[in-house]
């Protein structure tokens, strides 16, 4: 199923590689530009990164340390505005290809679900704290961009094999499934959001 074909472009979006070798992801521009929410305005960038680079940007940004998948990084609390940056969003090449491989799909259709996810939460979406919105709101996204599962759905699927990198055997008991960003209050400038 091809993305929905929209006349007017809100969202610009670049894709860089800081991995050796770079990171290949044919099509991921426009797939995410067309199907980008009509009020996603401004410009985005999708950023590739080694799982080092990836650990320390949780760790220095969220007290997590640990590598995750993607990570959002907001311009501004206010929405942006056609032609003003919107944020970025930063993805773990090798933890891409590791999710890819597990769900027995091309690595083109993990950074397709990642990126969605990031650009979701640059849109003020929160899986850990709307009681749902966000989950319901990227099924359909993904739905019309001919995606399957998604973050959120592993992540709470009893029969997801893996949840990030932690398999269900290993995961921590009594605590949430994904880590949660420290209190607002702490938060250091990016906000970064898994």
């Amino acid at each position: 199923m091809s993305p929905p074909d929209r006349r007017r472009r809100s969202l610009t979006v670049k894709v860089v590689s800081q991995t050796r070798p770079p990171l290949r992801a044919p099509g991921l521009r426009a797939w995410v530009e067309n199907m980008a929410p009509a009020r996603a305005l401004g410009e985005v960038t999708v950023a590739f990164v080694t799982d080092g680079w990836m650990r320390r940007l949780n760790r220095e940004c969220r007290g997590v340390d640990r590598v995750t998948d993607v990570l959002s990084f907001q311009a501004s609390e206010a929405p942006a505005r056609h032609g003003e940056p919107l944020g970025d969003i930063v993805i773990a090449s090798g933890v891409a290809r590791r999710q890819a491989r597990r769900a027995k799909h091309p690595l083109g259709v993990e950074v397709r679900v990642l990126a969605l996810h990031g650009l979701l939460h640059l849109l003020g979406y929160d899986h850990e704290t709307d009681d749902g919105a966000m989950a319901r709101f990227e099924a359909r996204l993904r739905r019309q961009g001919g995606l399957g599962t998604g973050l959120i759905e592993r992540a709470v699927s009893p029969k997801a094999e893996t949840v990030g990198e932690r398999t269900r055997q290993n995961r921590p008991r009594g605590g949430s499934r994904r880590p949660r960003a420290s209190d607002p209050g702490d938060r250091q400038t990016p906000r970064a959001r898994p």
